[in-house]
């Protein structure tokens, strides 16, 4: 069994960074960081975990923030200029050690947001800081975005991400920016500057960022398609293909169109699973036979949707990606995929009727049905 993610903070981070922490400032109280931090942590989830060293971390370093932002700027180890942050706090603090010192700043920095700022440019180049800038977003809104601007052009491609990232609308685990989420107009140039960043891990960013703007507003998205898609070079299509990835799935008519998929299937579709009855941690078969009437060869995106039974009995959809093909001129085609329906921690199954359906260029053209059981 893989080990949990929530252990990747544990005791001996933390005693590892109270050396780091003493090595740099001689005032330092070790042991009482030390006790405060790892008492009862192996009972507490990951978060909990980040915050409670960070509650250790405001107990121990110095009353000034500047003072503290300095200890722990100096107890960090050596910027990373790659994607991957290495393991280990050898060299000193760095990867999830990083998660409550974050915290810790976004705590008791935010009346000195200039200085704040200065110790997350230096975080985010050890770990990440998109979570810890959010509050000084909220906060501080027009000194942030000022602050981002600048961003979009530094050496560090962690800098680069977090000016994205940082301000997604949506981000997993962090503070959702509703005023974002209501207009992502301020985010706009700061996307437009980095969709073409040397570096795919800052570019596959923005897909995410854009793609968090269309759960909310897909016409935003459709347009900046109309406006980025032509003349693309690669890099940048496929940024925006990941962008759009939650509007194709929902069949949005402008999108598919902005891509060449508006068009309705001109032929047939059957859909066919295999086995009809499937056992929960099983795999259930689609087999979707495709033949076209046109003269023409048809560019085809298409996604399924398995409809989950509740607990009341009713269905919800989810809709997962399928294929993306072109189908030849009155020819046919053939696809397979396996589905699993082996258990997940974000969804609970239940015994009964499922059906699929298949959509094509977003329109639902095909469906069929199995039944799941459950063990004794």
């Amino acid at each position: 069994m893989a080990e949990p993610f929530k252990n990747l903070i544990n005791a001996g981070l933390a005693q590892q960074a109270a050396q780091h922490l003493s090595r740099v400032h001689r005032g330092f109280d070790a042991r009482r960081f030390t006790q405060l931090a790892t008492t009862g942590l192996d009972t507490l989830e990951m978060k909990a975990r980040a915050m409670r060293i960070a509650d250790a971390l405001e107990a121990t370093l110095p009353a000034n923030f500047d003072a503290a932002a300095g200890v722990l700027e100096a107890a960090m180890a050596p910027p990373v200029a790659t994607e991957s942050i290495p393991a280990g706090l050898a060299d000193g603090l760095r990867g999830w050690m990083l998660w409550p010192a974050g915290e810790f700043i976004a705590r008791r920095g935010m009346d000195q947001p200039e200085r704040a700022l200065n110790a997350l440019h230096a975080l985010t180049q050890r770990f990440t800081a998109e979570w810890a800038i959010r509050p000084f977003i909220v906060h501080h809104p027009a000194m942030v975005f000022q602050t981002l601007q600048r961003w979009c052009g530094d050496p560090s491609l962690h800098v680069r991400r977090l000016v994205s990232e940082g301000s997604r609308p949506r981000l997993p685990w962090g503070l959702r920016l509703q005023t974002l989420v209501q207009d992502p107009a301020p985010t706009l140039p700061l996307l437009r500057r980095l969709q073409d960043d040397p570096a795919e891990y800052v570019r596959r960013s923005v897909a995410n960022h854009l793609n968090d703007i269309a759960k909310d507003h897909p016409a935003v998205v459709a347009a900046w398609l109309q406006q980025h898609l032509p003349g693309a070079s690669e890099p940048r299509r496929a940024l925006l293909r990941h962008a759009s990835r939650s509007l194709i799935k929902a069949g949005d008519g402008p999108t598919l169109k902005a891509w060449g998929l508006g068009q309705k299937l001109r032929g047939e579709a059957d859909l066919r699973l295999s086995p009809q009855q499937v056992a929960l941690g099983d795999s259930v078969t689609l087999t979707l036979h495709l033949r076209s009437t046109s003269r023409q060869p048809q560019r085809l995106a298409i996604d399924y949707a398995v409809h989950h039974v509740k607990a009341n009995g009713s269905t919800s959809p989810k809709v997962f990606k399928g294929w993306q093909v072109e189908l030849p001129a009155q020819g046919t085609l053939t696809l397979v995929k396996a589905h699993s329906m082996r258990e997940v921690t974000t969804r609970r199954y239940h015994a009964g009727r499922h059906g699929v359906s298949v959509q094509i260029n977003g329109q639902p053209l095909a469906e069929a049905a199995f039944v799941l059981r459950m063990p004794p």
